[in-house]
């Protein structure tokens, strides 16, 4: 996919429904979240609105210019709720079926990253439900280095997952 057949923009209400149709894919039929009930649009305005605002919790999203359609998004939210936790954050991107592997992803990514580098970030982390290879491969694309593994950390499908810890040092022009 070229990138100027795709719109990387920031994330309204508008969109709500449609992200939460393309996150409910994930809850039903992968482990790739730990989700594990299909959410509603009205359970997920919170999350929506909290990266609405200013400052480091973003929300982008790709749309087809020809179709309209929300090809996927990409978000920083907090890493954790201590306050000294606030110069980190946790990213993540989740890709309509139909556009993965087509480079949405890190168009996705090369606007959030770009977001981020404006901000009072200091690291980035993502956690990664095994196995997931085009989500090895695009977090080391953009730098993420594997820092730990957390063993059994959730269990969905009757089964236990791991979850792998990457980081990503984002004030290196500081």
């Amino acid at each position: 996919m070229r990138s100027k057949d795709v719109q990387v923009r920031a994330g309204a209400e508008d969109d709500l429904g449609a992200l939460t149709d393309l996150y409910n894919h994930y809850v039903r039929e992968t482990a790739v979240t730990f989700d594990t009930e299909p959410f509603t649009p009205e359970q997920r305005l919170p999350w929506l609105r909290s990266r609405l605002e200013d400052g480091p919790h973003h929300l982008l999203v790709a749309q087809d210019r020809q179709t309209g359609e929300i090809l996927g998004y990409a978000t920083s939210g907090p890493f954790r709720a201590k306050a000294a936790y606030d110069t980190s954050v946790e990213v993540s991107v989740y890709l309509s079926p139909t556009a993965s592997g087509r480079g949405v992803g890190t168009l996705l990514y090369e606007e959030l990253f770009t977001a981020l580098a404006t901000q009072d970030v200091h690291r980035a982390y993502a956690g990664i439900t095994r196995p997931n290879e085009a989500s090895d491969r695009l977090h080391a694309r953009f730098g993420f280095r594997l820092v730990g593994t957390f063993g059994e950390a959730g269990r969905k499908f009757g089964r236990y997952w791991d979850v792998a810890w990457y980081e990503k040092r984002l004030d290196e022009k500081r």
